[in-house]
């Protein structure tokens, strides 16, 4: 079984944010990365997988040259190989251009499954595994929550709202987006550390994967980045307090809208 798992590298939490030069985004040289939380669930399904039904699993990046060390973490935690897509073409991607280079990468593997995390922690589109899976012509599955895998299909508990679940049977090669908290987290031993620097990381650039100006051509584009004002208006009602208690009912009914 060939999995393949999507990890985005993300600024930490707890990292300070300040807007760009350009206001476009935020600075990115005085950050310090991680991998995406839900992402590093799904690398954790992956291996559980692997351990129950053998085959291989490879930690899929893209990004500039620091995401190497989000491929190397993966591999220490018991990846087998890494696919790192790195060209300036990629950079500032939007949801649908990030899933496009994706599909494009696994196309040049005979996967049987691709996990990506549900969302990202920085942009939250929720939308790159869905994006790739389309562009495959694959089965998907969205805020998956447990995966049982059969000879030739899986099958899969996703999580709907007010406390629901549904079970869905998908075809493999499928596609599926996994939630935080599917599964408990692994660390990388100091033999996973050591076992890492001598597994294949392989770079990939958009002319290696057939991708044109075209397809990575933005749909989508942020274009100015900015914190909240902080407002405040105070109004003094007036009058008897029926008439104060009236205006107020009247200002929360019709202005507020909490009743």
């Amino acid at each position: 079984m060939k999995i393949i798992v999507c990890l985005k590298q993300v600024p930490k939490n707890d990292s300070i944010l300040r807007i760009s030069e350009t206001g476009d985004w935020i600075q990115d040289r005085d950050l310090t990365y991680e991998i995406n939380e839900s992402d590093a669930y799904a690398l954790e399904e992956a291996l559980q997988l692997k351990e129950k039904h053998g085959g291989e699993v490879i930690a899929l990046s893209l990004g500039p040259a620091r995401v190497q060390s989000v491929i190397k973490e993966a591999l220490a935690r018991g990846a087998d190989r890494g696919l790192h897509l790195e060209d300036p073409a990629f950079d500032k991607l939007d949801a649908f251009g990030i899933g496009a280079v994706i599909a494009a990468a696994a196309k040049t593997e005979q996967f049987d499954l691709l996990l990506t995390g549900l969302q990202s922690d920085d942009f939250g589109f929720a939308q790159t595994g869905v994006v790739a899976a389309e562009l495959l012509g694959a089965p998907h599955a969205t805020i998956v929550m447990a995966v049982e895998v059969a000879e030739g299909s899986m099958r899969v508990k996703r999580e709907l709202e007010s406390g629901y679940f549904q079970w869905v049977t998908l075809p493999s090669p499928a596609v599926l987006t996994i939630q935080s908290g599917i599964n408990t987290l692994r660390y990388a031993t100091l033999k996973g550390i050591m076992a890492a620097k001598k597994k294949e990381i392989k770079k990939l650039d958009a002319a290696a994967l057939g991708l044109d100006s075209n397809v990575l051509a933005p749909k989508q584009q942020i274009r100015r980045v900015y914190f909240p004002q902080k407002t405040k208006l105070t109004e003094m009602l007036e009058g008897s307090p029926s008439e104060v208690a009236a205006k107020l009912l009247d200002r929360l009914a019709n202005e507020a809208r909490v009743f």
